[in-house]
Parts: structure tokens; C-alpha cells; sequence
């Protein structure tokens, strides 16, 4: 991220939102909403003074990085690592914005008077030639199986939050600890929490599997605690994967097969007083097994971003049944979409791990390199136009056009194709009541003088061709 930022070809707008997209191959234009972050990022050098004369003297507010576990004041920096290095203000919880009467002490403590509360909104607007879709995913919301218990009981986790845990710069240091700040002397990890299963998400999210391995190693190796993975099909293929499996295994980390019915935080037994209690069927051995932990973490899976289909509009390309945005062939073009000029990039597309999502995030940079530096785009000659002396200007093309290819053209009332967005896919053709709209060497003649000579007898032969 540090070398991207750096770039002199490579102009990075953060905390902004793409609100629409308009144009074709070579020839768009992007219209950016660039919220206020109430910092001057040309003056901003990231000390980070201004955070330790905030006016709350000690952290407050939920961190969003941290997965909640930490706290962070109302100016932060989103994350250690964040490029730019600068700072912003979160107006929902600052007291300048919500009431007025803020000493800005953050303000006097920048030498390089980079704070500014008035700063507005921006709307930019960039010419570009080519578009790579990198939206990401959402991981699943483990809040909305109840059985599992997240929300519930203090100490059932996500694994992003223990991940948050395992990390040195994380909220506890790297300790991993529960939520009354004791260490856990046995961890159970339940695989597939909204993967591979009818009522969530039926695909397989492929990285839930390695993670939580490497969570179980990381426990074991913070803790020491007993370690127990729920697993349905272990899925460990990539370079040295099955390697890494093999290691967990011989560290002593437990594998049972089999999905955990409700965790529950009541025993039958005196040693389970005080656990949350794993009920699961061990379908290796073929018993039911009730197993007592001290955490809970959920191995959720991927899933698309909320306003996908929002995107999808804006952008002008599809989705596959699962909701990610659909490639336009699977083998032949994995990092093209049907709408040209327009690549995807990363788990947009689906779901990958890290390793996979650098190899099709270049792939998807090497072709728009391709692209821009052929300098001419083809077309395909199978593309609809307008015979504008029998268009009624009713419009009703402009709705059907899946690639919004059409505009109307008020001047000389009548609708217009742009042949570099036009796929030829004769939806209009076949909508517009007028039949001004014609698909161009498709035409209805050519399509009937087809079939025609397709059904048309063939001539009887004369005895002498016959003897022939």
C-alpha cells in the first residue's frame, strides 16, 4: 500500500464513494463523492499529536478495526497501516460538531494547521479508460445463526476478533484472553459458520479452512489451551497447505468431523459447569459428544457486499446466482466482465485467499494495461441501430437496454445506440413497438430469408444428373 501511495501515476481517494459512471471502453467518466474527513491531507504528515490532545483524554468509542475490542477517541487513524498516514474525525462523536463547544485542542496541538472543521463535501470527476471492480466481501454475520450463541455469550468470537487478539498491534497486545481478561485453557473452532449450508450460503467460502487452522496454531501457541475443530470436509489445497495441516495435527490440536448443534453455557456434569458446552456428532466414530470449552470462535465465511446490486447498476455488469459479480467466462475471460473496459478484481468475483486474489488483481491489471495501450478498441458489426424516420420517441428501449446503450436524444427526438456499449443482444429489437430498431446484419429479412432457404425443398434432380 506504501509503494501505491507513493507512486507518481497512482492518485488514491480515500473515504470517498463512486455515485455513477457514465460512457463506454476508453471514454468513461466517474463522478466521486469525497466525504470530509475535517483534515487536510496535503498538510497532514500523520504525528499523530493531535489524537493525544483530543479532549478525551482516554479512548471512548468502539474500534471499527479492532472489531469492537478496542477503543478509539473521535480523531483516529482508521488503521496502523493506513495510506495516506493521515488522521480523520469522526463527526458523530466529536463534541465540536455535536454541540460546539469543543476547547479543539486538537486543533491548537497541529503546528501544520491541518484540522478543519468546516470542510465540506466534494464532488470530482475523472476521465478514465478503463475500470477494475475491487469491492471485496463482507464476512457473514454470525449474529444471524442465534444456535451458535455470538451476542449471547461473552465468549464466543469471531475470527476476525481473535485475529484482532493474535496480533501484536492488536487490542490486548497479542494476548489472547477472555472477555473477564483470563486465558482460555480450551478453545473450540466451528468451521463453515454461514458455508456450505442450505440456510445461509451453499457455496464453499475456500479460506475458512486454512485460517482456522492457523488460529488453531496460534492459540495453542499463545495459550497452550486444549484446541478442538469442528469440521465438515477439511479443505486444505494450495502450495504447502497440506504441510501446515499436518503440523497443526502433530501439535496436538484435536479435528472432529461433524456439525455442533446449539452451544449452550449449562452442564450436566460437574466439569462442565461454567463452559460453554459443545454438543456435536462425531461422525468419524459414530457417537454424540458434549465437549466443555472456555472459548467459542466462529469460522465465518465470505459473502457479497451489501449493496452489491447497487454496483452491479452502477457499473453496468452482472451477478452469478451466489451474488458476486459474474465473470464473463469462467475459464476464457476470468477476469472480464460483459460490459467492456469493466475487469474484476479479487473476491468481487468470489471468494479467494490471499495468494489467489494477487494473481487475478494482476491479471485484471495486465489486461486494462492491454487495453489502454492498443489505443483502438473492436467492435463487434452485430450491434442495433435506429431508423430514426419510424422511431415514435416512446422510449421504451432505454428501459429494456441491459448495457444502457441507448440514449435519446432530445434535440432531434429520437432514440440513439452507441455501438461501443451495444452487444447486439436484440432485446430492444424485438421491444420497440414501432420496429424502428433494427439489428444490424440481423436483420427480421435476413433472420426469415434464413429459414427459408433452411426449409426450402431441395430440387428435384433430372434423370441425367442422376445417372451421373
Amino acid at each position: 500500500m506504501m509503494d501505491a501511495g507513493r507512486h507518481p501515476n497512482i492518485k488514491l481517494l480515500t473515504n470517498s464513494d463512486v455515485t455513477n459512471v457514465s460512457g463506454y471502453v476508453g471514454n468513461y467518466k466517474v463522478t466521486i463523492r469525497k466525504k470530509p474527513r475535517y483534515v487536510k491531507e496535503e498538510l497532514c504528515v500523520g504525528c499523530l499529536q493531535c489524537i493525544e490532545a483530543c479532549t478525551y483524554k482516554e479512548a471512548k468509542f468502539p474500534d471499527e478495526f479492532n472489531m469492537g475490542l478496542g477503543k478509539r477517541k473521535p480523531v483516529y487513524l482508521p488503521f496502523p497501516q493506513a495510506t495516506p498516514q493521515v488522521v480523520l474525525i469522526d463527526p458523530e462523536r466529536c463534541i465540536q460538531f455535536k454541540t460546539g463547544k469543543c476547547k479543539k485542542t486538537c486543533a491548537e496541538a497541529c503546528d501544520r494547521k491541518a484540522i478543519d472543521f468546516e470542510q465540506k463535501e466534494e464532488t470530482l470527476e475523472v476521465n478514465v479508460g478503463a475500470i477494475i471492480v475491487a469491492t471485496g466481501f463482507e464476512t457473514f454475520d454470525a449474529a444471524s445463526l442465534p444456535y451458535y450463541g455470538y451476542g449471547k455469550y461473552p465468549n464466543v468470537y469471531t475470527a476476525l476478533e481473535v485475529e484482532r487478539l493474535t496480533s501484536a498491534s492488536g487490542p490486548t497486545g497479542g494476548e489472547v484472553v477472555l472477555r473477564d481478561g483470563s486465558h482460555p485453557k480450551s478453545v473450540g473452532i466451528i468451521h463453515c459458520v454461514g458455508s456450505r449450508d442450505e440456510k445461509t450460503n451453499r457455496w464453499c467460502s475456500r479460506v475458512c479452512c486454512m485460517y482456522s487452522l492457523k488460529l488453531a496454531h496460534m492459540v495453542k501457541d499463545h495459550t497452550g489451551a486444549e484446541v478442538y475443530n469442528f469440521y465438515i470436509d477439511m479443505r486444505t489445497p494450495g502450495k504447502s497447505y497440506e504441510e501446515f495441516y499436518d503440523k497443526v495435527l502433530s501439535e496436538g490440536v484435536h479435528f472432529i468431523r461433524g456439525r455442533v448443534a446449539p452451544v449452550t453455557d449449562w452442564g450436566i456434569v460437574p466439569e462442565e459447569e461454567g463452559k460453554l458446552v459443545l454438543r456435536v456428532e462425531d461422525t468419524m466414530v459414530g457417537v454424540v459428544r458434549r465437549i466443555p470449552v472456555d472459548m467459542v470462535i466462529l469460522s465465518v465465511g465470505l459473502q457479497p457486499q451489501a449493496d452489491a446490486g447497487n454496483v452491479a447498476s452502477l457499473f453496468g455488469i452482472s451477478r452469478s446466482a451466489d451474488g458476486f459479480f459474474a465473470e464473463a467466462h469462467p475459464k476464457l475471460r476470468p477476469v472480464e466482465t460483459n460490459t467492456d473496459g469493466v475487469f474484476l478484481a479479487g473476491c468481487a468475483q468470489g471468494p479467494r485467499d490471499v495468494p489467489d486474489t494477487v494473481a487475478h488483481a494482476g491479471a485484471a491489471a495486465s489486461m486494462a494495461i492491454a487495453l489502454l495501450n492498443r489505443g483502438e478498441v473492436t467492435i463487434s458489426p452485430t450491434v442495433a441501430y435506429v431508423n430514426e424516420k419510424l422511431c415514435s420517441a416512446c422510449k421504451t428501449c432505454l428501459s429494456v437496454c441491459p448495457y444502457t446503450a441507448i440514449t435519446f436524444d432530445t434535440a432531434a427526438n429520437v432514440a440513439r445506440v452507441n455501438d461501443a456499449l451495444c452487444k447486439g443482444c436484440g432485446t430492444c429489437v424485438a421491444t420497440c413497438p414501432a420496429a424502428a430498431i433494427v439489428g444490424r446484419h440481423f436483420s427480421d429479412e435476413q433472420i426469415i430469408a434464413t429459414i427459408e432457404g433452411l426449409l426450402r425443398e431441395p430440387a428435384a434432380k433430372t434423370v441425367e444428373g442422376a445417372r451421373a
